[in-house]
């Protein structure tokens, strides 16, 4: 279960980033994926996807988001993705997501 704060409210459901993260990581371009809440006017908040692609890889954002899109329920579908070289991690390698949300919600 995920932690409450990261809990994503998306049009009044409650979205689990670790729902959407599990199927993004079954895409074959995705080497590490951490999903946020970011801020929406219709919504209250959306699904971001920050990727971290396979070693190699170049992948297209847009093709990633249709892909997952198909795959989650209506209201877990991402608004976007962002491709990213890392991820800040705590000592135990836990990803920060406080730190990945802050620039969206100032």
């Amino acid at each position: 279960m995920d932690r409450k704060k990261d809990m994503i409210v998306s049009g009044g459901f409650n979205v689990f980033p670790t729902d959407v993260e599990a199927v993004l990581g079954q895409h074959a371009d995705v080497s590490d994926v951490a999903v946020i809440g970011v801020p929406h006017e219709k919504w209250g908040e959306t699904c971001l996807a920050l990727v971290i692609p396979r070693p190699g890889i170049s992948p297209e954002p847009e093709a990633i988001r249709v892909w997952a899109n198909d795959r989650l329920a209506k209201h877990q579908r991402l608004n976007a993705v962002e491709l990213r070289a890392d991820l800040p991690r705590n000592a135990l390698g836990k990803v920060l997501k406080r730190q990945l949300r802050h620039p969206y919600w100032n």
